[in-house]
């Protein structure tokens, strides 16, 4: 993948949308390579029995999704300098699967430092998953 340069891009521009499937096995692998092993990612009775409508998935993996999309929209992870986000629902994983979806706009260019901020959306069924979600990315000003 090449990377994006600053050039290329202009406030207003639209990031995706991608949609990322999320299905019960991934919130295995995430679990085990986290080490979160909460049951309310992994056990539909028990999610059940704290009130969620399903086995939901990891805060944080719902974040990291959101943050590839941003990563390959700007060529290369390391290009993303600073990303926050807010949990506003969770993303519910039925034993079918589920996905969010993620877009994104440019919301500021700097040329000087190369800088980029992309306003990002995250959904899942409909709801938005992710609040004030933000990227800033550092391109080449001279791509």
């Amino acid at each position: 993948m090449s990377a994006r340069s600053l050039a290329s891009v202009a406030v207003g521009d639209a990031v995706g949308p991608v949609t990322v499937p999320v299905t019960r096995e991934t919130l295995v692998a995430y679990a085990n390579a986290s080490g979160d092993q909460n049951p309310i990612h992994q056990d539909e009775e028990f999610a059940r029995s704290v009130g969620l409508p399903d086995v939901i998935a990891h805060g944080m993996w719902t974040m990291g999704a959101a943050g590839t999309v941003v990563s390959e929209w700007a060529g290369d992870a390391g290009r993303v300098v600073e990303y926050g986000t807010r949990f506003t629902q969770p993303v519910v994983v039925p034993a079918s699967g589920g996905e969010v979806v993620v877009s994104g706009t440019v919301r500021a260019v700097e040329a000087e430092t190369g800088r980029v901020t992309v306003d990002l959306t995250a959904t899942s069924e409909g709801r938005k998953v992710l609040g004030r979600c933000v990227a800033v990315v550092r391109l080449d000003v001279d791509g």
